[in-house]
């Protein structure tokens, strides 16, 4: 009779030793696989490649990521990670700048290892929610930062109205935010949206993209009207300009003709007076008009 448990028990460890189970990744994900048993402490077993299946034994631990191209869009939209960011130029002026940053995380397997050991634990970032959070740190914070950082050279007129100062800005922007992006995690985490994880591959800089620094509306107001002027003013110019020329043709007209000559003239050519060419001989019949 006493034995029948301890076969039951066997039983069920061998069940147990037999069933495992499995994790699953999609073309767009990465996996991470922990020993974590009943009788053993959490260490870590193996990555998980794109589109794999690992099987591991029970209570053992598996992780996924995504992996592939990721966005991070920073707007005054619902569904943006990020609201749009408030900047300050060189000349004390808040401007609003909204944009997308394009990245890809690094699977390499250490890296992915320590990326979830370091940062993934702490905020779920397996999850839909604990994704979004850690990206809103480590992404988010750092590319504020950097905006904040490079707007502070540049004139708020320069950079809304500049092409050529909005590229350069936009350079200086990435190269920043790749640096506090590094800075903020301690490693490599996040690339460029084109890294796939391949040995020889390097990780890359996050891709940016910025819309024009955009100041308060009174001031895109003001500079409307100021622009509207100046628009005025050089028609203004170029009627004066044509008004001038038409006194100086003028005043040719009245030394070649005279005062009183340039009036007919000017009858002659506005139809104010009929001009009837006289014959050879002299002779003219003119028959009036009837009223």
């Amino acid at each position: 009779m006493s034995s029948l448990p301890l076969r039951g028990s066997a039983l069920i460890t061998a069940a147990l030793l037999v069933t495992g189970c499995s994790v699953s990744t999609n073309p767009d994900e990465a996996g991470l696989e922990y020993n974590a048993g009943l009788f053993s402490s959490t260490t870590f077993d193996n990555c998980v490649e794109p589109g794999n299946r690992e099987y591991y034994g029970p209570g053992d631990e598996a992780f996924v990521y995504p992996a592939g191209q990721r966005t991070f869009p920073f707007s005054g939209s619902e569904d943006a990670f990020y609201p749009a960011a408030t900047v300050v130029s060189n000349d004390d002026l808040e401007l609003t700048v909204t944009g997308l940053a394009t990245f890809s995380l690094n699977i390499e397997c250490d890296v992915l290892q320590e990326f979830h050991e370091r940062i993934g634990i702490k905020y779920d970032a397996d999850t839909e929610e604990g994704w979004a959070k850690m990206l809103r740190e480590y992404i988010g914070e750092p590319l504020h930062r950097a905006l904040d950082d490079a707007t502070k050279e540049y004139a708020w007129r320069d950079l809304y109205t500049s092409g050529e100062t909005k590229a350069e800005w936009e350079k200086t922007v990435g190269e920043l935010t790749a640096d506090y992006i590094e800075e903020q995690g301690g490693g490599a985490f996040f690339c460029s949206p084109t890294f796939t994880g391949a040995e020889d591959e390097k990780c890359g800089a996050p891709q940016l993209t910025l819309q024009q620094p955009t100041p308060p509306e009174d001031v895109r107001n003001a500079l409307t009207k100021a622009q509207k002027a100046i628009e005025e003013t050089r028609a203004q110019e170029e009627e004066n300009k044509r008004v001038d020329k038409e006194l100086e043709a003028i005043e040719e007209l009245v030394d070649v003709l005279g005062p009183e000559g340039y009036i007919l003239y000017e009858a002659i050519k506005n139809g104010d007076i009929d001009v009837i060419p006289v014959p050879s001989d002299g002779s003219l019949n003119i028959t009036p008009e009837e009223n």
